[in-house]
């Protein structure tokens, strides 16, 4: 390393060494580069002081020299587990194939900041076994929002990172040019400009489609916006390439789609005929050789060490390492003998007070001893079998948030453990309270702990002896296990069940006296138990312990132990075969001649053969036989199932099993024949156990025996395997008492089974094979796939660059009546984004192309964050919990369900509509159908009234000041404008009395008012354009308005986005003269326009209706009769008052009534949140109108504060009704919360009511004061996807509760038609609402007069039943249902039931779908989702959502949003878009505009933190 100054080759080999081992630890991240630099710096002699200036160098240059000097030890990142060259080979091939066909898979798009995976120099993920797990915690957060560095320029090329980097300043600077080219440019998006927070509400048309502007112009333009993106749009081109993507076949033929038939039952696809089947004869139990008597065997395993210790006191039992790998002492026989007789006195005599015995025999103790710490172990274990007490050991626990942490108070519980043995040591380190009391941990019992160092035992009396009975079935210990699902069981095994394990063990072995063993194994369970602690005592065998810490700092030392001590035998796992090949460097000086068995613990894994091929190759010179590795098979229920005995020397080793993994994954055995690129080599795990029967049985449904060439469970029945899950006896049935059937379904005896949880089949010569674990096992769409076979595939795709340690986890979760696949992975911390995309995308190839099984979810997460097992694997069942609770923080995902999800029902074919002409014709009631119809009361006869000469004061003004402020900009209008009768005047005011002023003004001067919003002060660039257009397209003479407003208009930032020089006429009404004029203009006929409604609708477009004098009249009289307005009442609004019938309700309807109206501008809120409530309080309102924003900001504002508003004695119980007015589905979820809120300060439950109107008609429906509540119905989303309406119980799955949108108002007639027949439809039929009532509007407002879009909204007949009234279509879909209530007229009551928008509804696969449903499952997902938007883009299902948590949550919302829509609604999202809150485009109406959404998204203006495009 000349650069650092120093000459390596001059150095010590020693220390060369050390550097060597350092850096392979700072590759791999087992250590930060501060401690790197730390300990280099002592080993190395300090540098001349010249190139103390010299620059570092970079880090990727270094990692270069790394991997040169470290290729003679190539793959320290990969996991050599489940190294397999063959394996390699037939992955790399499989990859060639694929790459002829090159897959351009769209790269997600991310935000710069949101994951820099920074150099190295600026972030190492800290070592997980080191420190404290909070501290890595802590560091861990800090880590993965690393603020963004300098951009290493050897790191990535430029190209690579400025796909990524945001283009805010572009999207403003291109906004902006767009409008000042022409006016007419389409406004710009809100949210690229609108401050983060939801910024003010603005009604936004999209692309300026105005309806009534030539149909064909308009849908051009629409259509402009959908597929006429440009195509340097970056979003439009990945998706493009996401849909040339899915346009590739799927593997699995259509015939594995399923009917969802009428009633929508989910069938399972129809098995494939060529799919292989077993063909043998039904498998015969296997016996295991006879379990010799040996005369001299003890009566049980604590007589062995009570003679041991009196005979052969001397002798060496155990010597443990230090954490260098030196011997740290030697418990001799005659140690732990009489410091275990100490321990077992103490137990049960000096523990409670004098008289009580806190232990009895047979009661349940945990042992807490750390891996470091043998022999205390080996002192407690056997002091608990002494004092007759049945230990439980247990991992050390390190923090409240260890990983399974509570499973274990699980075990604890069912078992009954109280207290707790540990050495001193251990218990100092434990986790501690503020008071230093012993945490409690998250599940556990009250525990005593109770420390069994020798200083603090009690020698027992000379006459004391503990009592040693012959074994019996009482447990003896409990091992712990944790199943497929995370749950901790205990198995028990009995005092018999342990001495004949030791017993066939020894035979099996065939150990002798005095011979050494080194185990590198958790001695707390498994093999490390079994043989290095209870069999080795049998035999009196020196057991040296190598804990796991020694491992990881020296991976040679067991070889090294075995050398030194000559052990006879080793007890391993491919691990450490695999570590110690890695740390081999020469050492000449080592013999493995002395053993005579290499026990591979996981030698049932069939991914080990590889490890024991390479480490037999690499110490074969150094004397090791290639006939002592004996793979074995165990389980904790089983115990030991089978083990390879030791070969005679120079014998032929056993042949391997190469099988094919298409017929493994149909449960059968072939020989691998035809693809040899999936093809898996399986090695023998020997022979049965001596003394045990066993059998292989079908994995799930009756233990029917399997046939000779079918893989099976094996399940063993023997003295020596396990009894119970202890204190579970429903879960120990089903394990520990099986009884094998054949073919029929008849036992095959009497004798119990247990199950052993190991996958395989019986070889030829009895030989056993393994070829996985029902715990790994994926069941997916009738096939079994083995995650740790996946497991080797994704790390055969070389993952050098990308996979932190080969850390990866493969597991299933359910998702739509399947198990799918998912993959998480540990990234580098120096991988770049392209290198794990391209690796992530390599890894589907491969396991698609040799296992045939598409992967629902690729993650991959920072270095050392997935959660541990105790000895540093990944948690499994804990790391699928965090993905499906949203906890995972992927830094990368890939979603693939468009190619894993395969069993869809059948996109819908249109059927035709049930009720037709000929049944109308026969009546209203056919087959139970009756026409869906309903109708207000009548509404009597309009008297002709002038709406301008009733006294009553409104807000501030009185009748006369109004009458004389009217006639002053009547006056006016004349004069100044020089208006002539019938032209558009535009009405540009904030709420208040001056809107209502100039409205009559107009009126008195006979010109037509069009009322429009103004533009928002501090956001002129988005709202002023919408004001431009609706001023150009109603071709107004003049505008109206107040002297800040008309500043505002002529004002250089307005300038910026409009051309303000061509604005008509603006007169400033602030201070008129006081003129009058010379007369009040009369309309002819009730006919002529009274004024002009425009409003922009949730699809964006912009329409403008016409409102005739005598609609005005017919619907203030409708609604006076409606909610009883006389002229005494008073009534509260707070709304907007631009347009709807939030304009009638401000401007009209008590000018009509002659009530008092209390006016609250909506924005006024915004700075004193309790307006209108404490208004409502203050004047004793009974009848109060609001919006759903209204009602919003009250229940997020207000709803914890309703102590305080009782405080200030706001009292809500006076009001009567208080209606939403809305054009949309009642939200019932907001009216809910909102009347539980304020149920508080009185409000009556049944007060919230909901309005509906719609442009054609401005209300339909309202909530009365009079006639029965509101009702809800529930009703299958299942059928409403097929326009049909089946009503449901509350609670069924799949219900969508709906809410009647109020009462009909007098004079409406309302009926549910189909679209697109335009027959009347009957009442289980979801249709449109067409509407015929005095007060319809009379037409779209049209620039060129274009009467067929009028014709069609405004004037149309039905097209068969009743063929003469004309009606108004809505555009909006519902249903109405005859309820059992009665209304005023004591008829039953027909209730209007809407259910969304026609232009918004989604049609995919053939149903149709409204867009708020998906919207509401997306919502609760995840606690971090505010709001969310979808929409479809050529057929493409993109759903947007806000993130309120921390940016790290981003990932994690794409596998959530995917699994809820693909469960909830049977779709597949193509596109997951997540952003910043407020970033979802919102009207004045509380509505979401979509459409608005969906343009910004494909013009990318979005500035999304994450976009994930599912495969």
């Amino acid at each position: 390393m000349a650069d650092r100054g120093v000459d390596l080759s001059a150095l010590p080999k020693e220390v060369r060494d050390q550097l060597a081992e350092l850096d392979l630890e700072l590759s791999e991240g087992d250590i930060t580069q501060k401690g790197y630099e730390k300990k280099r710096a002592k080993l190395l002699p300090p540098a001349p002081s010249s190139s103390s200036h010299a620059p570092p160098p970079s880090s990727s240059s270094r990692y270069r020299e790394r991997r040169a000097r470290r290729t003679h030890r190539s793959g320290g990142t990969r996991d050599d587990r489940y190294r397999s060259d063959i394996h390699t080979e037939a992955v790399q091939a499989a990859l060639a194939k694929h790459k002829e066909e090159k897959m351009a898979l769209p790269m997600p798009t991310k935000r710069r900041s949101t994951y820099v995976q920074s150099p190295i120099e600026t972030r190492t993920p800290p070592d997980s076994s080191s420190g404290s797990e909070d501290e890595t915690a802590v560091r861990r957060q800090s880590s993965v929002v690393a603020p963004q560095p300098q951009v290493n320029p050897n790191l990535q090329s430029p190209e690579s990172w400025v796909n990524h980097i945001v283009q805010g300043s572009s999207t403003s600077s291109s906004a902006s040019s767009t409008l000042s080219q022409e006016n007419s440019a389409p406004p710009p998006d809100v949210t690229a400009v609108a401050p983060p927070a939801r910024g003010p509400r603005v009604d936004l048309p999209s692309n300026a489609v105005v309806r009534g502007m030539s149909r064909g112009q308009s849908r051009s333009s629409m259509m402009e916006t959908a597929d006429g993106v440009p195509v340097s749009s970056r979003v439009s081109t990945k998706i493009q390439q996401l849909l040339n993507t899915l346009k590739r076949p799927k593997r699995p033929p259509l015939s594995d789609f399923f009917t969802d038939d009428a009633e929508e039952i989910v069938e399972v696809p129809q098995p494939d005929p060529n799919t292989p089947k077993p063909e043998g004869r039904q498998i015969i139990p296997v016996k295991g050789e006879p379990l010799g008597v040996v005369s001299n065997w003890p009566p049980a395993l604590q007589a062995a060490l009570a003679r041991w210790g009196a005979t052969q006191g001397k002798s060496p039992a155990l010597t443990a390492l230090d954490i260098t790998g030196k011997p740290l002492y030697t418990l001799t026989y005659g140690k732990l003998w009489s410091r275990s007789v100490k321990l077992a006195y103490t137990l049960l005599n000096k523990l409670g007070t004098k008289n009580e015995q806190i232990l009895k025999p047979g009661d349940r103790v945990a042992l807490v001893y750390p891996n470091s710490d043998p022999g205390m172990f080996w002192v407690a274990f056997y002091g608990c079998l002494l004092a007759e007490v049945i230990p439980v050991p247990i991992e050390v626990p390190l923090s409240r948030k260890d990983a399974g942490i509570s499973q274990v108070g699980f075990l604890l519980g069912s078992c009954g453990v109280g207290l707790a043995l540990t050495s001193e040591i251990c218990l100092k380190g434990l986790p501690k309270t503020p008071t230093g009391e012993i945490l409690q941990f998250k599940g556990w019992p009250r525990m005593k702990w109770v420390i069994t160092d020798s200083k603090y035992l009690t020698k027992p009396s000379k006459d004391w002896q503990p009592h040693i009975p012959t074994a019996n079935t009482d447990p003896a210990y409990i091992e712990y296990k944790a199943n497929k699902e995370g749950t901790v069981v205990g198995v028990a095994v009995s005092k018999v069940a342990m001495l004949t394990h030791c017993q066939s063990l020894t035979q099996a072995c065939n150990y002798c006296e005095g011979e050494t063993l080194v185990n590198v194994l958790d001695f707390k369970k498994d093999m490390g138990l079994w043989h290095g602690v209870l069999t080795a005592v049998m035999n009196r065998i020196h057991t040296i312990s190598v804990p796991y810490a020694v491992m990881k700092a020296c991976p040679l030392s067991w070889v090294q132990r075995v050398h030194i001590h000559k052990a006879r035998v080793a007890l391993v796992k491919c691990r450490d075969l695999h570590w110690a090949m890695m740390a081999h460097r020469e050492q000449r000086d080592i013999s493995l001649a002395s053993l005579r068995m290499l026990i591979v613990a996981d030698g049932a894994n069939p991914w080990s053969v590889s490890s024991c091929d390479a480490f037999l190759s690499k110490f074969q010179s150094h004397g090791l036989k290639p006939e002592v590795i004996c793979p074995c098979a165990t389980s904790p229920e089983a115990m030991t199932v089978a083990i390879r005995r030791p070969g005679v020397p120079g014998a032929p080793l056993p042949a391997r099993a190469i099988l094919s993994m298409g017929g493994l994954s149909y449960g059968v055995i072939r020989v691998n024949t035809e693809d040899k690129n999936s093809a898996l080599t399986v090695q023998d795990v020997g022979h049965i156990m001596p003394g045990a029967l066993m059998c292989i049985v079908k994995p799930d449904g009756p233990p029917q025996l399997c046939k000779t060439d079918e893989i099976g469970e094996i399940i063993i029945n023997s003295r020596a395997g396990g009894n119970m899950y202890y204190g579970l006896p429903g879960l120990t049935k089903n394990t520990f008492e099986v009884i094998p059937v054949n073919a029929n379904g008849v036992p095959i005896g009497e004798i119990p089974f247990v199950r052993s949880g190991l996958l395989g089949f019986v070889g030829p010569g009895s030989l056993i094979f393994v070829v996985g674990k029902i715990e790994g096992l994926l069941m997916v769409s009738g096939r079994r796939h083995n995650a740790d076979d996946l497991v080797a595939t994704a790390l055969a795709v070389e993952p050098v660059k990308t996979v932190y340690r080969g850390r990866i986890a493969v597991f299933s979760v359910t998702v739509f009546y399947d198990e799918r696949v998912v993959i998480v992975a540990e990234q580098r911390p120096d991988a770049s984004e392209e290198d794990s995309f391209q690796w992530m995308s390599r890894v589907l190839q491969a396991i698609d192309s040799i296992h045939q099984v598409g992967l629902y979810c690729l993650a991959l997460v920072p270095a050392n964050t997935l959660p541990k097992t105790p000895l540093g694997g990944i948690h499994i069942s804990d790391t699928k919990q965090f993905f499906l609770e949203g906890n995972l923080h992927p830094c990368n995902i890939l979603m693939c369900p468009h190619t894993c999800v395969t069993n869809l029902p059948k996109p819908r074919q249109k059927q035709p509509v049930g009720v037709g002409p000929a049944s109308v014709m026969v009546g209203n009631l056919v087959a139970g159908k009756r026409i869906a119809q309903a109708a207000g009361r009548d509404l009597g006869l309009i008297e002709d009234q002038d709406l301008v000469r009733k006294g009553v004061t409104v807000g501030t003004a009185t009748c006369i000041q109004l009458h004389k402020r009217a006639e002053k900009i009547a006056a006016a209008l004349t004069e100044k404008g020089s208006i002539n009768t019938g032209e558009n005047v535009v009405l540009l005011y904030p709420p208040g009395i001056d809107l209502i002023a100039a409205f009559y003004g107009c009126l008195y001067a006979g010109c037509v008012p069009v009322n429009v919003r103004p533009p928002h002060p501090q956001n002129l660039a988005a709202t002023l354009p919408t004001v431009r257009m609706i001023i150009d397209v109603s071709k107004a003479a003049c505008i109206l308005t107040t002297q800040n407003l008309m500043r505002t208009l002529r004002s250089k930032e307005a300038a910026a986005s409009v051309n303000v020089k061509t604005w008509p006429t603006i007169i400033d009404t602030d201070d008129l003269p006081r003129r009058r004029p010379p007369q009040i203009y009369k309309p002819p006929t009730a006919e002529m326009i009274a004024y002009l409604d425009f409003s922009v609708s949730t699809t964006g477009m912009l329409t403008g209706v016409k409102i005739s004098h005598a609609a005005v009249s017919a619907l203030c009289r409708s609604i006076k009769l409606q909610c009883e307005l006389y002229s005494s009442r008073q009534i509260a609004i707070c709304l907007d008052p631009y347009c709807g019938l939030g304009f009638v309700l401000w401007c009209l309807a008590s000018v009509y009534s002659g009530h008092q109206s209390i006016l609250i501008p909506p924005f006024e809120l915004e700075t004193s949140l309790s307006l209108w409530l404490s208004t409502l309080s203050q004047y004793r309102i009974r009848d109060t109108f609001c919006s759903y924003s209204v009602m919003e900001l009250c229940t997020k504002g207000l709803g914890t504060q309703t102590d305080l508003l009782k405080a200030r004695g706001v009292n809500l119980s006076c009001v009567r009704s208080c209606v939403v007015i809305a054009e949309e589905r009642p939200r019932l979820a907001l009216t809910h919360s909102f009347s539980k809120l304020f149920k508080d300060v009185g409000l009556s439950s049944r007060a919230v009511s909901t309005a509906f109107g719609s442009r054609v008609n401005l209300a339909i429906c309202l909530q009365g004061t009079t006639g029965p509540d509101p009702c809800t119905v529930y009703v299958d989303m299942k059928s409403l996807r097929h326009d049909r309406v089946r009503l449901v119980e509350r609670g069924a799955p799949q219900s969508l509760p709906l809410m009647e949108s109020g009462k009909i108002l007098p004079g409406v007639r309302v009926i549910i038609v189909n679209p697109e027949t335009r027959g009347p439809l009957g009442d289980s039929h979801l249709g449109e609402i067409w509407v015929n009532s005095p007060h319809n509007a009379s037409g779209y407002y049209t620039i060129y007069g274009e009467e067929s879009l009028q014709a069609d909204h405004f004037n149309t007949k039905l097209s068969f039943g009743d063929p003469h009234t004309l009606w108004a279509r809505t555009g909006y879909l519902g249903f109405v249902k005859r309820t059992e209530l009665l209304d005023a007229s004591g008829d039953r009551h027909d209730a209007l039931f809407v259910v969304g928008s026609l232009d918004e509804t989604l049609e995919l696969r053939g149903l149709r779908y409204h867009p708020i449903d998906i919207e509401t499952s997306v919502s609760r997902a995840h606690r971090s989702i505010a709001e969310s938007a979808v929409f479809t883009w050529t057929n493409l299902l993109v759903v947007v959502s806000e993130l309120c948590g921390s940016e790290q949550d981003a990932l994690d919302l794409v596998p959530l949003i995917t699994n809820v829509v693909l469960e909830e609604h049977h779709l597949i999202v193509g596109v997951v878009v997540i952003v910043d809150p407020g970033v979802i485009p919102i009207n004045s109406r509380g509505e979401k505009q979509r459409m608005h959404l969906r343009d910004s998204f494909l013009a990318d203006q979005l500035d999304p933190i994450y976009v994930a495009y599912n495969m």
